[in-house]
Order: C-alpha cells, then sequence, then structure tokens
C-alpha cells in the first residue's frame, strides 16, 4: 500500500517515515506541509492511504480530505490528531475517514491501525468507543468479558487487531465455521451489533497487546 504523509512538523514525518520504514506491506511514496503541496501530490501520485494531520498551522487537514475529493482522488484518509474531542472526531468522520488516530498512540498502533484499513477496515481509537456505540445508535455492551468462554475471548482479542474470520482461524488452528459462531456468540453476550462494535470494545477494554513482526 503507497503511503503520503501530510503534517506540517518535519518531526512528526520523520517518525512516521521511520515507523512506516519498517513495515513491509506499507511503502511511504510521498511527503507535504500544507495542503497545497498534498493536492499536488496526491493528484499525482494517486495512493492508497494518506495520513493526514488535523492542524497543518493556519490550515485545517479537513480543508485536504475535502479538496482532494472534489478534485477526485480516491483513496483512504486517516487523520492523526492530538485532539481527543468529540466534536473534532465528528466532523473528520463525517468525511468518510478510514481512521483516526491521536499522536499519543504507541507506533504499533499505528501499524495496526494502517493493516486494518489496508484490508479494508475502519480504525478510530479507542477513547471513542462510547460515542461511537451512541452514534450507531446500539447499546453499550451490558455485560463483562467475564462472560464469555476462553476460545470466544481468544476471538475477541484477534477481532480487536481488525482480522478476518479466515485469518482467525489460521491463527487459532479453527475452521472458519466455527470463528463465525464464536463470533455469534460474543455479539450476543456482550450485547454488540457487529464485529466492529467488537473491535472497538476489545480494545477499549485493554485485550489486544500490539505485537508487530
Amino acid at each position: 500500500m503507497n503511503v503520503v504523509i501530510v503534517d506540517d512538523h518535519p518531526l512528526i514525518r520523520a517518525g512516521l517515515a521511520s515507523i512506516l520504514g519498517n513495515e513491509h506491506s506499507l511503502k511511504l511514496v510521498g511527503e507535504a506541509a500544507n495542503r497545497l503541496e498534498a493536492i499536488n501530490l496526491l493528484t499525482t501520485l494517486h495512493p492508497d492511504i494518506v495520513i493526514v494531520d488535523l492542524e497543518l498551522g493556519m490550515e485545517s487537514g479537513l480543508d485536504v480530505i475535502v479538496e482532494a475529493r472534489r478534485q477526485g482522488v480516491v483513496c483512504e484518509f486517516v487523520v492523526l490528531s492530538s485532539s481527543s474531542s468529540e466534536e473534532d472526531f465528528k466532523q473528520a468522520k463525517n468525511l468518510g475517514i478510514s481512521g483516526y488516530i491521536l499522536k499519543e498512540s504507541l507506533p504499533e498502533e499505528l501499524v495496526l491501525a494502517l493493516r486494518m484499513i489496508s484490508n479494508g477496515r475502519n480504525y478510530y481509537d479507542q477513547k471513542f468507543f462510547d460515542f461511537l456505540l451512541k452514534t450507531r445508535k446500539a447499546p453499550t455492551a451490558s455485560r463483562q468479558v467475564e462472560t464469555l468462554t476462553r476460545k470466544e475471548i481468544e476471538v475477541l482479542i484477534e477481532l480487536g487487531k481488525g482480522l478476518s474470520n479466515k485469518e482467525i482461524s489460521e491463527i487459532l488452528f479453527v475452521t472458519e465455521y466455527t470463528v463465525k459462531k464464536h463470533v455469534s456468540q460474543i455479539l450476543a453476550k456482550l450485547n454488540l451489533s457487529d464485529r466492529t462494535q467488537a473491535a472497538l470494545y476489545a480494545n477499549a477494554k485493554g485485550l489486544v497487546r500490539y505485537v508487530v513482526n
């Protein structure tokens, strides 16, 4: 997956470039420091994923997303921000972003997020778990993880990493059908509506340990 970084701080760009350099499935193809540079890059390079800072000096990273889409750029946008404000998150999510990552996150979390997004899933920081459940008009998890069996907990952890049923079956050495049954039980026991909420729940509860090979 080709990645472009849009951030006005050279040190942040260098740090992100270093993280991406250790991940063979992600290739950094360009960097931009402002909206104009970003649009020129995106319309020329057509990257798969764009990591854009919410605040670009006196500019907004959200304007980059709006302008890029207006010009027909097709890619996944991931907002990188120091703000955990629900209002900032809501504005970004309303633009159809694929991810929202806080700058306080561990490098392993960033890699996990980009892996999930490259596999067609979304990744939002666990701090927005309650907000996401509320906006999806779904009940919050009313039961505790202790109601799950050991195998269901194992499946929940892998869901938290954004893995598919096939990938989970290979890791846990069970059939996809068995994984599907476990997922259904997890959703029912925790009163969650889908696997995205299960993934958010797993991360919010600290079940997922970020180990990146």
